[in-house]
């Protein structure tokens, strides 16, 4: 390695730098993408640390095999085992660090224009010295008095953080579904091929939802039983085909041109997700066959076996769940996000379809600053003069990720026995909350539908 590289690696975790990458012929990277990639690996890391610690296998597997495994536990003074680095309330002592580190940069960062000041010399840099402060945090949370009335308190914190990170991703689906449908739209006038396009999408999202409702009817319930389960997919069902009567009714149509099945067949998607996730956490239910024996219903039969032995189902959830938190975070923080959650997106003369329209042109990359690679991957200094994304905004998004973590890996309220390999097991937290998230998703949706028609004095984009 070069020693201009190595200088850069130094500013890079030690200075104020961006990050680069070693290799010169890695493509260049945005400094507004390279810290947000740094901020995200600092939030896998931690969650990846409290998936282990609610994993009795992972315990069990330190224990047998590293050499002095007690001896090192009592010598930092965690207990036998190290009963305390494991459990709910470990849990939570770490997710507290994580949420306080990223809600102290939420209020550091608060009004930077550019990156040109100090704090944000101190939001872009010194990785190295941020990584220390984490890892002091959530070491330094073991250590608070009281832990009983804190954990108490932290975990309705928790409670009410989490269930607002879960609206704000219910918003950037609705935001997404508005996105993707007034981005293709705009090329209809160019090209009328795009009118293809979006019949078959629109026909494919409603064949899966018709398809999903269909295979959880069959499957999750029976002609015995599973009452609650036929309600809700009843009025889950029923409620898609709300939106999406409502999407193309004539009186929204006249105050939202743009209004379409596209959306509501996204939404509709969405919902019935939500409404399998639901039903598949649902404890199951018992019944007495003819010969007096208790037979389970209400759960698909084939995975009576699979849930004994779940360890990869449960592996693969827990990796598919974060994602779709991190990938919540990230995109929630981008200034086209940010400005149409407020109502604000560019006109449709302004619009250019593309397939992949969540990706943004580099219609600015003359005005770009970029810096020589000295021997490393170049970095393109994006936020010379305005930033690309508002840092407060960020840092406040990862500290909801962090309460959503925290509760969804230690079973919202059902934390007590709870560990990761059970995760996506029966209870009904988990089940109220998802089907609640439905509603919420459906009535948001409608929201943007009837806004304009019950508020016809404030003018709403198309």
């Amino acid at each position: 390695m070069s020693v201009p590289c190595c200088v850069g690696q130094l500013a890079c975790c030690c200075g104020t730098g961006a990050c680069t990458l070693c290799c010169s012929c890695c493509p260049k990277i945005k400094q507004s993408t390279s810290t947000r990639f740094m901020y995200a690996l600092y939030f896998i890391l931690v969650t990846v640390i409290c998936c282990i610690m609610m994993s009795p296998t992972v315990s069990d597997l330190m224990n047998n095999n590293i050499p002095f495994f007690k001896d090192m536990c009592e010598g930092i003074q965690a207990g036998e085992a190290c009963d305390k680095l494991v459990g709910y309330s470990a849990v939570y002592r770490v997710c507290f660090g994580m949420a306080c580190f990223f809600f102290i940069f939420c209020l550091l960062t608060i009004k930077i224009e550019n990156s040109k000041s100090c704090r944000a010399y101190m939001h872009n840099g010194f990785w190295f010295v941020k990584f220390v402060i984490l890892a002091a945090m959530c070491s330094g949370a073991f250590f608070i008095p009281d832990q009983d009335t804190f954990l108490n308190a932290w975990r309705y914190v928790g409670a009410a953080g989490g269930f607002l990170f879960l609206f704000i991703q219910l918003m950037l689906l609705v935001e997404f579904a508005h996105k993707w449908n007034k981005n293709w739209t705009a090329g209809t006038a160019h090209n009328k091929l795009w009118y293809g396009a979006l019949a078959i999408v629109i026909l494919s999202l409603y064949s899966v939802a018709v398809g999903a409702l269909i295979m959880m009817s069959v499957l999750y319930t029976h002609p015995s039983g599973c009452l609650l389960n036929k309600i809700f997919l009843g009025v889950n069902g029923g409620l898609c085909l709300l939106v999406s009567m409502v999407a193309i009714s004539p009186c929204v149509m006249k105050r939202k041109p743009h209004s379409g099945l596209l959306q509501s067949g996204v939404i509709s998607c969405y919902v019935m997700y939500l409404t399998f996730s639901a039903l598949a956490s649902k404890p199951a239910e018992t019944i007495l066959d003819e010969a007096n024996k208790n037979v389970t219903i209400c759960i698909p039969s084939f995975t009576q076996g699979i849930n004994q032995e779940g360890n990869l189902v449960s592996a693969l959830g827990t990796t598919i769940l974060f994602g779709c938190i991190l990938y919540s975070c990230l995109t929630s923080t981008t200034r086209a996000s940010s400005e149409a959650l407020k109502g604000n997106s560019p006109s449709l003369e302004t619009e250019v379809a593309r397939c992949c329209f969540c990706c943004t042109p580099d219609g600015d990359a003359d005005n770009e600053f970029c810096k020589p690679g000295r021997g490393g991957q170049q970095v393109v200094y994006d936020e010379r003069k305005t930033t690309i994304y508002s840092y407060t905004y960020f840092h406040f998004v990862f500290f909801l990720g962090s309460l959503y973590v925290m509760m969804t890996v230690t079973n919202w309220f059902h934390y007590d026995h709870a560990v990761i390999e059970k995760l996506f097991h029966g209870n009904w937290s988990t089940f109220w909350i998802k089907i609640s998230s439905c509603w919420v998703c459906i009535a948001l949706y409608l929201w943007t539908l009837i806004a304009p028609l019950c508020c016809r004095n404030r003018e709403f984009l198309a």
